[in-house]
């Protein structure tokens, strides 16, 4: 029989996870202002200039569809972590019923454990993807900056599920319920 989860790895798990529902929302937000901006620069200023007698050249915001794009890609990859800490997360039923019902708990911290190695395994690819990019010094087109710090979320996204896995594997009443319509 396991115990509770102490209260610093309750307290951590939901410091963490809303971090990264902060930083989901700011990139989703983030998204908006650039686009809008880049929009009303080209369909109301830049019209509205030229109207005037005003040559202003290009009104849309320069490079916005790429910032928005790195922004997609910190937003999506928080949401991993956030799948995980809700639960919402797509649950393949492989195996299900294949062990006897009162092995259930065990099964759990063993699928917990094998899915946080498993996603372990992902984010030192990505490590190894972001490394690679940097030392080639990949850039971002359009805006050309390097594109490895932004990739950087991917393997963190990863490793954020990965060590909460970790979490559930060790106090399973830390891990989310599964919705009643779980996949």
């Amino acid at each position: 029989m396991t115990k509770s989860a102490p209260a610093f790895a309750v307290r951590l798990l939901q410091l963490w996870h809303r971090a990264e529902c902060w930083l989901a929302v700011l990139a989703f937000f983030f998204i908006a202002l650039v686009l809008c901006i880049d929009v009303v620069g080209r369909e109301f200023y830049g019209p509205a200039m030229n109207a005037m007698g005003f040559t202003v050249g290009s009104t849309g915001l320069f490079g916005s569809q790429k910032l928005a794009i790195f922004a997609l890609v910190i937003g999506s990859f928080c949401g991993v972590g956030i799948a995980t800490a809700t639960g919402v997360h797509l649950v393949p039923r492989l195996a299900f019923g294949w062990f006897p019902q009162a092995w259930g708990g065990a099964i759990d911290r063993l699928a917990d454990l094998f899915s946080g190695l498993f996603l372990l395994g992902v984010a030192w690819y990505g490590v190894v993807f972001v490394l690679a990019s940097k030392q080639s010094q990949v850039l971002a087109p359009v805006i050309n900056v390097s594109a490895w710090p932004i990739q950087m979320v991917i393997p963190l996204g990863f490793a954020s599920a990965a060590v909460r896995y970790f979490f559930f594997a060790r106090w399973p009443d830390l891990r989310p319920e599964p919705p009643e319509y779980q996949e």
